[in-house]
């Protein structure tokens, strides 16, 4: 049973080869749910118990943690395997007409002070160890965007031929682009020269006022590049998040697919819809130590060739996510629920002008302006 079930830690044992994990036979239906009834009994019988160890209930939490990412995974995964079938099924139908409305409110940079700042967990409950210790870091003044990057927007990268020019992309993502033939989001497709899209619902014709998302770092980077932008730092995104209450369209929502922003509030789409690219690599903060045996290759043993997304996305559970929350993917992943946030240094503006627009706090940049490179 722990040759088959054991995922990737060393320290339990060998384990069935992760590249013929798809070959094997699957049980029934009635023996999936044999066995879920087992699970549940057994740990309800371990809940009864009157001297659970520390080191246990710590156990359990992270397990009931973890949990809650394969609920997300799951949805990633549907998604992806019905996307590979030419039928298109639709994981459910879509509760009613998608509107296609060209509206959606205007893209604005918020400032924030630079200096020192103290991120990583810092506070009690839950979080996962990749999230500590909390350190200070020492940022420039910055600015983000009000809201994601929308579809609209990203057609607009592709319209102008951003997939065919390689001085906005990074060398690697550049070779991808070519080996790959990328010239869309993951899940776009052009039929009768509409774009459509695939989702949780189906094909749907493609929203040009949602979030557009299944994008790799690589497309990221690129179209930030494109409007003469940068995406922002993960201690950027974890300055701004941390005076936003944790809200937004996660799964709870139930609407499994990324929503136009409102137009409500200053700083927008923080969590949920898509999960956001950052520009930091996955490393640990100063300070950070796995914890001892098997548990500690939970997270540490990937801080290498990874990049941080923060915010949690349409198919994120609500109670778990968190400012602190790292998540983390290679630069070339586009099955998660991933976009795009801009940033910029605070430099673009000085003066009266600056000071005016700082009292404000917001700095107006329509999609146009920042497609025709204007600051």
């Amino acid at each position: 049973m722990l040759y088959l079930f054991n995922s990737y830690y060393e320290a339990v044992g060998n384990r069935h080869p992760r590249a013929q994990r798809g070959l094997l036979s699957r049980p029934t239906v009635a023996e999936i749910y044999q066995y879920r009834d087992y699970v549940d009994e057994a740990m309800r019988s371990l809940f009864s118990s009157t001297d659970l160890s520390p080191k246990i209930t710590e156990l359990i939490t992270l397990g009931l943690h973890h949990e809650q990412q394969h609920q997300e995974l799951l949805l990633t995964d549907i998604k992806h395997i019905f996307a590979t079938n030419p039928l298109r099924p639709a994981y459910r139908p879509a509760a009613s007409k998608i509107s296609l409305a060209l509206v959606t409110s205007p893209l604005r940079f918020i400032e924030f002070s630079g200096g020192l700042h103290t991120i990583g967990h810092q506070q009690s409950g839950f979080a996962f160890d990749n999230e500590g210790p909390a350190h200070r870091v020492y940022l420039q003044d910055f600015s983000l965007a009000s809201r994601l990057v929308t579809n609209g927007e990203y057609l607009e990268f592709i319209e102008a031929g951003g997939y065919e020019k390689p001085e906005c992309w990074l060398s690697e993502g550049w070779a991808t682009v070519q080996t790959q033939r990328w010239n869309a989001p993951l899940y776009w497709e052009k039929i009768d020269g509409q774009w459509w899209e695939m989702t949780l619902m189906g094909m749907q014709p493609l929203n040009l006022t949602q979030p557009v998302c299944h994008v790799s770092l690589f497309e990221a980077d690129a179209f930030a590049n494109w409007c003469d932008r940068r995406l922002p730092t993960e201690a950027e995104w974890e300055v701004a998040a941390a005076r936003v209450a944790v809200s937004g369209n996660l799964l709870e929502g139930d609407r499994l697919h990324p929503h136009p922003a409102a137009g409500q509030a200053p700083l927008e789409q923080l969590y949920g819809d898509v999960w956001e690219w950052t520009q930091s690599a996955y490393q640990p903060y100063p300070g950070f130590r796995p914890a001892a045996g098997a548990v500690g290759e939970y997270n540490g043993k990937f801080m290498c060739n990874q990049t941080v997304l923060r915010g949690g996305s349409c198919a994120t559970p609500p109670g778990h996510i968190r400012p602190t929350y790292r998540n983390f993917f290679p630069a070339s992943t586009r099955w998660q629920f991933s976009g795009i946030r801009l940033a910029q240094y605070s430099i673009f503006l000085r003066g009266e002008a600056h000071a005016a627009l700082t009292r404000q706090g917001l700095i107006d940049h329509p999609c146009a302006s920042l497609a025709s490179k204007t600051l």
